[in-house]
């Protein structure tokens, strides 16, 4: 391994940021190769569709390079923040969509995540996985409706029959335990 590929391996995603924020194309290359497999799975795994995921991803990334010195390390983690943006975008778009009345496509889609370092990304899905299997039926269902199928927490409530303030906070304590594991 030579000490290009050791050095682009340890930098630090806030350290990064700090380049971005100074205009560093080369950093945010790193953080987009770092995180875009990661951000555009996620997009697509709600939208099922890929040209709409590549302009969640394209549009998350952009805020990154516009916005990088307003990231602030002790609010969470980076890929966190990425995600949840992204995710919120795609649910932002699902929902424009069936506002206009639009048939949604339903096909499932494959997780095709190719992060730089294939076994910190194993690892981490790893534990999310064990969390998630280790989660009440109840919460673990929950989750999986707003962060998998877009779902809202009313629509979650109807869909369960539980209250909808039920769902919120089985939501919130799984996100809870999550964030526990993952941090």
């Amino acid at each position: 391994m030579n000490t290009t590929s050791t050095s682009r391996e340890t930098t630090s995603d806030w350290s990064l940021l700090e380049r971005i924020a100074q205009k560093d194309e080369v950093a945010f290359s790193a953080l987009y190769d770092r995180y875009c497999a990661l951000v555009f799975s996620t997009a697509k795994r709600i939208l099922h569709r890929t040209g709409e995921a590549e302009e969640i991803l394209q549009d998350v990334f952009y805020q990154v390079w516009c916005t990088a010195e307003r990231f602030d390390q002790a609010r969470g983690s980076l890929a966190g923040w990425l995600l949840v943006a992204a995710r919120n975008r795609a649910i932002s778009k699902l929902r424009r969509k069936a506002d206009r009345t639009e048939e949604l496509n339903e096909n499932g889609v494959s997780l095709g995540v190719d992060m730089e370092s294939h076994a910190a990304q194993e690892l981490l899905l790893g534990k999310v996985r064990n969390v998630l299997a280790s989660l009440p039926d109840g919460q673990r269902e929950a989750l999986e409706c707003v962060y998998f199928e877009g779902m809202s927490h009313s629509e979650i409530a109807r869909k369960t029959g539980q209250p909808p303030g039920t769902v919120k906070t089985r939501i919130r304590s799984a996100m809870d335990t999550l964030k526990k594991v993952l941090s």
